[in-house]
C-alpha cells in the first residue's frame, strides 16, 4: 500500500487535477491521497493559501477582504467547471469560507489556522467528487474526525503520540472496506483536544503525508511535486546539471536538505524515517520517470559523492585564548552564553587555543552579538574575539566517502584552482559529508568547482 502526496502545483487547475486522478488510478497499491491547496497557475498568481491569508489578515484588522475572498472561491469555481463536478460544491465552498471568516476571533492564531487549512480541505473535497465523477470510489476524510490530533503554538503544531493509533484504527478501517475507496485527505492541519483547527507550518502537507505513511506502515510514500528527480547540484547554480540522484540514504538526505536543497524539508519527513518507510519523490508531470528515492540504507561505490549542497546566511565567531585546552568547562560556558540567548549553533571546529561558532546569520542579530560578545569577555576572558558575518556553507555528500581515500585532497584541490579561500573545514564522525565555509561571494563559485571535480 502506498501513500501519495501532491503539492500545490499539482493541484493548480483541472488539468492537474485530473493528473493526479490518473496517477493513482495507474497504480492500485496507491489508495492514501494527501492534497495540498491549490498553487500558482502562472508566475504572476498567487496561491490560494496566499489569499487565504490576506482574507484573514483583513477580518482580524477590521479591513475589507472580499476581493481576496471571491478570488479563493473562484480559483476552486474553475477547477469545478472544468471537471464538470456538481455546482452545488462551489456553493458549500463558498459558506464554508464566509463561516471561518465569521467565527470567533479571540485567539487570533487559532482563527488564523482555520481559515488558513480551509485550502486544503477544499482542495480534498474537490478532489474527492472528481474521482466520483468518473465512477471511481473515494472518500473525502476529515483529519479531526480521523484522528490526526496537534497540540501547541498556531502555525507550528505538532502531533500528539497518540495519533498514530487513531489513525491506523480509522484509516485502516476505511481501507478494509470491499469498495476499496480512494482516501483522499487534506493535508497541512488537525485539531487540537479541544477541536480547534491547527496547522503545522508552512509546507505541512509533507508532514501529514509522512504521518499517514508511519500510521498505516505503508510499503512506500510518494510525494509528487514538479522535479523530474532531485539533482545532485542546484540546477541555479550549474545549469547544465544532468546528475540526478536515483536512490540516497536518509542520513544523505539530512545531510543535503541541512545546506539548502529545497524539494522538501528534511524535518517534514521524520515520522517516514522513524518508521524505515522509503520515500519516492516524483514529478506529477511525467509520472512514467523513477523519481528519486530514499531509502534506510544502499549500496555506495567507494569515492561516490551523491549531492552537493550550499547555502549562505551565516555568522562565524572566533574565540582565542591561549591554553584553552586546559581550562576545564570553557566550551560548556561559551555554549551557555550562546543557550541564554536562544542561540544554537551550526558547527562547532576548534584548534588547542581557539574555537570557531558557526550559526545562523538570522538568530544572532545586532543585539544578540552585543550581550555574546560582552559576556565573553567577561567571563570567559579571551585573548581576542571576533565577529564575521557573510560565510557560507558547502556540503559535499555519500556514503562512500566514508571508504575512499583523498576525498577531502580532491575537494580543497578543486576549490585552490578555483581560487577560493576555505574559512574553515569540517568533516563529521559518521564521515559521510565534508563541510567547507566560504565567504558568500565565493558560493556559487566554489560549487561549480566541487561539481565539475565530482561529478563532470
Amino acid at each position: 500500500m502506498k501513500v501519495c502526496k501532491f503539492g500545490g502545483t499539482s493541484m493548480a487547475d483541472a488539468g492537474q487535477v485530473n493528473k493526479v486522478c490518473e496517477i493513482m488510478l495507474a497504480d492500485p497499491a496507491r489508495r492514501v491521497l494527501v492534497v495540498s491547496a491549490p498553487g500558482k497557475r502562472s508566475g504572476a498568481e498567487s496561491k490560494v493559501t496566499d489569499l487565504l491569508i490576506a482574507c484573514a489578515d483583513a477580518a482580524l484588522e477590521g479591513r475589507d477582504g472580499s476581493k481576496s475572498q471571491e478570488q479563493v472561491v473562484a480559483r476552486y469555481a474553475a477547477i469545478q467547471q472544468d471537471l464538470g463536478i456538481e455546482a452545488a460544491l462551489i456553493d458549500r465552498i463558498r459558506s464554508e469560507l464566509a463561516r471561518r471568516l465569521t467565527a470567533h476571533r479571540a485567539d487570533r492564531g487559532r482563527f488564523k489556522d482555520a481559515v488558513k487549512a480551509a485550502g486544503e480541505d477544499f482542495a480534498a473535497l474537490l478532489v474527492a467528487a472528481a474521482f466520483r465523477a468518473r465512477g471511481v470510489a473515494a472518500v473525502y476524510v476529515n483529519p479531526a474526525e480521523a484522528g490526526m490530533l496537534l497540540e501547541g503554538e498556531a502555525g507550528n503544531a505538532v502531533l500528539c503520540p497518540e495519533s498514530y493509533e487513531r489513525l491506523s484504527f480509522s484509516l485502516g478501517a476505511m481501507l478494509e472496506h470491499p469498495d476499496r475507496p480512494i482516501i483522499v485527505f487534506p493535508g497541512f492541519f488537525g485539531a487540537t483536544r479541544e477541536g480547534a483547527v491547527a496547522t503545522f507550518p508552512r509546507g505541512g502537507s509533507d508532514i501529514t503525508g509522512a504521518i499517514l505513511a508511519a500510521a498505516l506502515k505503508a510499503d512506500c510514500y510518494e510525494n509528487f511535486t514538479d522535479v523530474d528527480t532531485v539533482y545532485a547540484v542546484d540546477p541555479r547554480i550549474v545549469p547544465d546539471v544532468r546528475h540526478g540522484i536515483q536512490e540516497m540514504t536518509y542520513r544523505e538526505m539530512r545531510e543535503l536538505s541541512y545546506a539548502g536543497f529545497g524539494v522538501f524539508h528534511d524535518e517534514a519527513v521524520v515520522p517516514a524515517v522513524r518508521a524505515g518507510i522509503p520515500i519516492n519523490i516524483r514529478n506529477t508531470n511525467h509520472p512514467d520517470l523513477p523519481g528519486t528515492r530514499v531509502v534506510p540504507r544502499r549500496e555506495a561505490a567507494t569515492c561516490s559523492v551523491v549531492g552537493i549542497a550550499s547555502d549562505t546566511g551565516f555568522v562565524a565567531l572566533y574565540v582565542d585564548k591561549y591554553m584553552m585546552n586546559r581550562e576545564v568547562g570553557f566550551g560548556r560556558r561559551l555554549l551557555q552564553i550562546l543557550e541564554d540567548e536562544g542561540v544554537s549553533f551550526e558547527h562547532m571546529p576548534s584548534g588547542i587555543d581557539n574555537v570557531s561558532v558557526v550559526m545562523r546569520d538570522a538568530r544572532f542579530d545586532a543585539d544578540r552579538e552585543t550581550r555574546v560578545v560582552a559576556r565573553i569577555q567577561a567571563e570567559l576572558k579571551p585573548d581576542a574575539i571576533l565577529v564575521e558575518r557573510g560565510h557560507a556553507l558547502i556540503m559535499v555528500v555519500g556514503e562512500g566517502m566514508q571508504y575512499a581515500v583523498g576525498m577531502a585532497a580532491r575537494a580543497t584541490r578543486a576549490l585552490a584552482d578555483a581560487g577560493v579561500n576555505i574559512e574553515m573545514i569540517n568533516q563529521g564522525a559518521s564521515e559521510i559529508s565534508m563541510m567547507f565555509d566560504v565567504r558568500s561571494p565565493d558560493r556559487d563559485r566554489a560549487v561549480r568547482a566541487l561539481y565539475e571535480a565530482f561529478f563532470a
